[in-house]
């Protein structure tokens, strides 16, 4: 088995805001992409279903402080841009209280398709992720460890959780953004493959129904890129500050890692039915970092911080290998102060207790994530 050259990369998007109303901008002016992307010429910076949003996607990095750079990079690139342009922009799953009826979608052919496809499914998608790339070269082996990988999406996704609100109101779950995504089709933890052949005559199967023209429309918490020779890992939020969103980047990496020296070993993580694993999904949606998971071998439920001290043991020598060491450990920070999401809530109540009525409490949480996004940049 040859080494797979394990470079990465990181998509995120971001919610173009109105700094005065501090609502979505619906009608941003289209040289504000222009500008972003000439800012940051050697990577991507693209327009997503909704004109109210931005992605972005850094160059292929060899490491994780690599990546970190180009990450910087490109909410610099953003934020300069968005700002010549009288906005501001927020790195949040969803946006505290706007309308996604009141937005407009890009112009697009793609995006057009999509519209008429899947109707208003797709047009309430004002929802924001992160999507991180691994390079795999091997297709066999990307598709085994994307079977062993999946158990720890969740663990993941609790990192990242910052959606708590939806249309102005608590939504009760600190990612609401995945039950909005979960109305389209292919979406969710995809079932195990016994190899790459079977994976791929799956999506034969599909693309020769007339369901779907190519594999861009698997559209699952975790998939071999149908671009490049990645794995890429899209259950997460898009973290709204950027150490958080480097700690992810770098935890799945290392698991990544880990379970090819496993393999190596003849060992291997257990293939776990996604039954289950949808279980530790919703429990991450509900709770984020501070809930619990289920700890499959053990059949209970355990402290999520508990949980990731766990997994730091299981990445420990694939970790100072990569030298990331100092990243993944802030998921520890991250499990005892929360997440994006957990900051959104607590803001509200503090406000609200402060005599704030619900739109102004709503306000100073978007005023935050605007803050918090463009923190650590300079």
């Amino acid at each position: 088995m040859d080494d797979p050259s394990l470079t990465m990369g990181i998509e995120e998007e971001y919610l173009l805001i109105d700094p005065e109303t501090l609502d979505l901008a619906a009608d941003p002016p289209e040289s504000l992409l222009e500008r972003a992307q000439a800012l940051a010429p050697d990577q991507l910076v693209t327009p997503e279903f909704l004109r109210a949003q931005i992605e972005v996607g850094t160059r292929v990095c060899a490491t994780v402080a690599e990546v970190r750079a180009a990450l910087v990079e490109l909410r610099r690139a953003v934020r300069t841009a968005v700002g010549e342009h009288g906005l501001a922009f927020a790195a949040a799953s969803t946006h505290p209280f706007a309308e996604w009826s009141a937005q407009h979608p890009t112009r697009k052919e793609r995006y057009e398709t999509l519209a008429r496809d899947l109707q208003s499914v797709v047009r309430r998608l004002l929802i924001c992720g992160m999507h991180v790339h691994v390079c795999i070269e091997d297709d066999e082996l990307r598709i085994d460890i994307m079977n062993q990988v999946r158990y720890f999406l969740p663990h993941l996704l609790a990192l990242t959780t910052s959606s708590p609100f939806w249309q102005g109101r608590i939504s009760g779950l600190q990612s609401y953004r995945l039950t909005v995504f979960d109305a389209l089709p292919r979406t969710g933890m995809p079932e195990a493959f016994s190899s790459w052949p079977e994976y791929d005559r799956l999506v034969q199967q599909f693309i020769n129904a007339g369901v779907i023209e190519d594999a861009s429309k698997l559209w699952w918490d975790i998939r071999p890129s149908a671009k490049y020779p990645t794995l890429e890992m899209r259950v997460a939020d898009v973290c709204t500050e950027i150490d958080d969103a480097i700690a992810v980047a770098a935890l799945y990496l290392c698991l990544i890692r880990m379970l090819i020296r496993l393999k190596r070993n003849n060992q291997r993580w257990r293939i776990y039915p996604a039954a289950l694993i949808r279980e530790n999904r919703w429990l991450a949606m509900r709770h984020g970092a501070t809930g619990k998971l289920v700890d499959f071998g053990k059949g209970q439920q355990v402290p999520y911080a508990d949980l990731i001290e766990e997994i730091f043991e299981l990445v420990a020598e694939d970790a100072e290998a990569l030298g990331c060491q100092n990243e993944i450990r802030h998921a520890r920070t991250i499990a005892m102060r929360g997440t994006s999401a957990s900051r959104q809530l607590k803001l509200f109540e503090e406000r609200k207790a402060a005599g704030d009525d619900d739109r102004t409490a709503l306000k100073a949480v978007v005023a935050d994530l605007v803050e918090r996004t463009g923190a650590g940049l300079d």
